[in-house]
């Protein structure tokens, strides 16, 4: 296949998942589907690791890499295959812009279910709202997440979409590094086909 086609098929793939990060990210203002007071939100959610790692700064990439495909850059110094050669290597930068933006939601994330969610809990004899979960025990410990008494289901609300950020994050990261090696290699040997051969065909 193609470096340029297959590229295409890496936007094509980078583009729902980008959507899906950014909308995981905005369920996370509303823990269980219940809007909250902005200071009762997961401290976590602010940083907005779906919504501008693994998506804004995904989409800028998962275009590039679309466009590969159909560059025609005209060529320089004789050469016709050269601006398709500048086109695959400068999508390694963007590759890269995509990788930096996947690893900061996938470290957010990573904290964020370490931590755990912003919920009521009781206190005494009353409920305020804290952060009942430090250190990521209650993974192993279900029987806990009953300390958190509001929203209902908070807790599962929290870990399910934190974790589909993870996941969708370390995918970004896989399929922005593929396109590093396949950048260069149509850097190198050119569009399509082995090193010397045919770099203007598509």
């Amino acid at each position: 296949m193609c470096s340029g086609s297959f590229a295409k098929c890496l936007g094509i793939s980078l583009m729902p998942l980008a959507i899906v990060c950014v909308l995981c990210n905005i369920l996370l203002f509303f823990p269980s589907g219940k809007p909250v007071e902005s200071e009762n939100i997961t401290e976590e959610v602010w940083y907005f690791g779906g919504i501008l790692g693994s998506g804004v700064l995904m989409i800028f990439p998962a275009l590039v890499f679309l466009g590969l495909k159909n560059n025609d850059c005209c060529g320089c110094c004789g050469n016709e295959s050269c601006g398709r050669r500048f086109a695959m290597l400068s999508s390694i930068l963007f590759a890269a812009v995509g990788v930096l933006g996947a690893g900061y939601s996938v470290i957010v994330s990573a904290v964020a279910i370490n931590h755990g969610p912003k919920c009521k809990i009781v206190n005494g004899t009353e409920m305020v709202w804290d952060t009942p979960f430090s250190n990521g025990a209650y993974l192993s410990e279900k029987d806990t997440w009953s300390q958190c008494v509001e929203p209902v289901g908070a807790v599962s609300w929290h870990l399910s979409l934190f974790s589909v950020l993870l996941v969708m994050g370390l995918i970004q990261m896989a399929l922005c590094a593929v396109q590093v090696v396949n950048g260069l290699l149509g850097c190198l040997c050119g569009d399509c086909g082995c090193c010397g051969g045919n770099d203007g065909a598509v």
